[in-house]
Formats: C-alpha cells, sequence, structure tokens
C-alpha cells in the first residue's frame, strides 16, 4: 500500500492506492463502490488482465484515504484525476462500481466499464418519503439525535463531511453525463440488483452510442463471482479500440 497526498481547494487528502503489475504499459484504474474499498477489487481482478497496469484507489473517505470537506462526485473525480498525475497513470480503461462508475464516467475513458453504476435517478417510495417528513418534524423539536434510525444503511456511521457528501451524491442524475461520453463502453449488471436495478443499466445502454451490456446472474456484488469472465470482456473492449 502506498500514499499520495493530493491538495485540491485548499485542501489536503491522503489517498491510498496499490498497483498490481507495475511494468505493464496500459493502464486500468479500478474503483469501488460507496462503503467499500480498494481491498474488495483487488481481491476480486488482481489474479486476471496480467497485460495491464492494475491501478487500486480508495476514494476520499473510504478505506485509508482521508477527506476533509463535503464533495460532490465532480470533486471525487477530480481528486482522482489529480492523484492519476500525480502516478502519470493513463486514462485507458476505468472500472467504477456503483458510486465508482459515476466518478469514471467524469474521468472520460477511452474505454469505460460500468459494473452496475450508480448515476440513474430512481425515485424514491412513499415510505422513504414519509420517512424523511418525519425525521424533519423531529428536528424542528430539537430531536435529530435519532438521524440513524431514519438514514440510509449506506450513510450510517459516517462522519459529519462523508454524511454530507452522501446526501450530495446520493440522488445526482448522471443521464447527460452517460449520453455525453463519446467512447467505448462496457456495461455489466447483476440480474438480481435491487440497489441499481437492471432498468437502470438498460437507460445507460440506451444513453451511450457505443456500449455493450453483458448482464449476469447475482446481485449488486455480481462481479465478485463472475470477475474472470468480466476480465476477458475488458480485454476483449480494449483491443477493439486498437488502431482507432
Amino acid at each position: 500500500m502506498a500514499v499520495k497526498s493530493i491538495q485540491y481547494k485548499q485542501n489536503t487528502f491522503d489517498i491510498s492506492y496499490e498497483i498490481v503489475n507495475p511494468d505493464a504499459k496500459v493502464d486500468v484504474i479500478i474503483l469501488h463502490g460507496w462503503g467499500s474499498n480498494k481491498n474488495l477489487m483487488k481481491q476480486t481482478f488482481s489474479p486476471y488482465m496480467d497485460g495491464f497496469r492494475h491501478i487500486y484507489i480508495d476514494l476520499p473517505g473510504f478505506g485509508n484515504s482521508t477527506c476533509c470537506c463535503a464533495m460532490t462526485t465532480a470533486d471525487v473525480a477530480r481528486i482522482v484525476e489529480l492523484f492519476m498525475i500525480h502516478i502519470n497513470a493513463s486514462k485507458d480503461i476505468i472500472v467504477g462500481h456503483s458510486f465508482g462508475g459515476k466518478v469514471a464516467v467524469v474521468l472520460d475513458p477511452k474505454v469505460l466499464v460500468l459494473l452496475s453504476s450508480a448515476g440513474i435517478y430512481v425515485p424514491k417510495s412513499l415510505k422513504i418519503h414519509a420517512k424523511i417528513a418525519l425525521f424533519k418534524t423531529l428536528k424542528l423539536f430539537g430531536l435529530s439525535k435519532f438521524r440513524s434510525m431514519f438514514v440510509a444503511d449506506d450513510a450510517k456511521e459516517l462522519n459529519e463531511y462523508m454524511y454530507q457528501t452522501f446526501k450530495n451524491v446520493v440522488n445526482e442524475d448522471f443521464s447527460s453525463e452517460f449520453a455525453n461520453y463519446d467512447g467505448k463502453a462496457l456495461l455489466c449488471w447483476g440480474e438480481k440488483d435491487t440497489a441499481t436495478p437492471l432498468s437502470s443499466a438498460k437507460q445507460i445502454d440506451s444513453l451511450i452510442a457505443d456500449s455493450q451490456l453483458e448482464v449476469y446472474e447475482g446481485d449488486h456484488y455480481f462481479f465478485m463471482q463472475n470477475a474472470q469472465d468480466i476480465a476477458k470482456k475488458i480485454e476483449d473492449t480494449f483491443l477493439k479500440t486498437l488502431g482507432h
């Protein structure tokens, strides 16, 4: 594990990362989802794609990377971009799971690989709207200490900076970002994903001009059981870009 200190908006972010196959000439940046870390992604993909230099990153505020202010997805992407400049990494291939998929599309790589990506807004259910309304009422009476009973599982146990970041990013609609991406995209999805449903994959597939959608058995973490096949498809997708 190594750490690079990145300056952004008068703040310092310590970004933890690991590199596999350091002498390879083509870079694949692999970004985890919300609440996860680089170790999960390294455990999953490091046995494969040995022709690529793998760069596994803990996004700001996760794993061993620090966060000292509230951010948007665009902020996170810019911090990752500055980090990539520091280690002389190229945007050949960027793989992003869930929240990492939103970061990946902002970075505008040559090949974009989305694993059950977030970014398509899914309207809240009536039950969720009722919980939000009740919490706001409790706040009026000074009872915000009950926040943990109302926040999403992904937001529990977060410090204040990361809780504000979660609120900033959770409802972002990235439809225009997907539509504006003009590289080659590989979309891989779990058929039974409830966090980012298959309907989101189909919408993203329709928005990106040059995309391929692959559906697998499994849920939001389907890729852990299908890493070898996904890795082969990433290699094939990158090969199709050569000479263009």
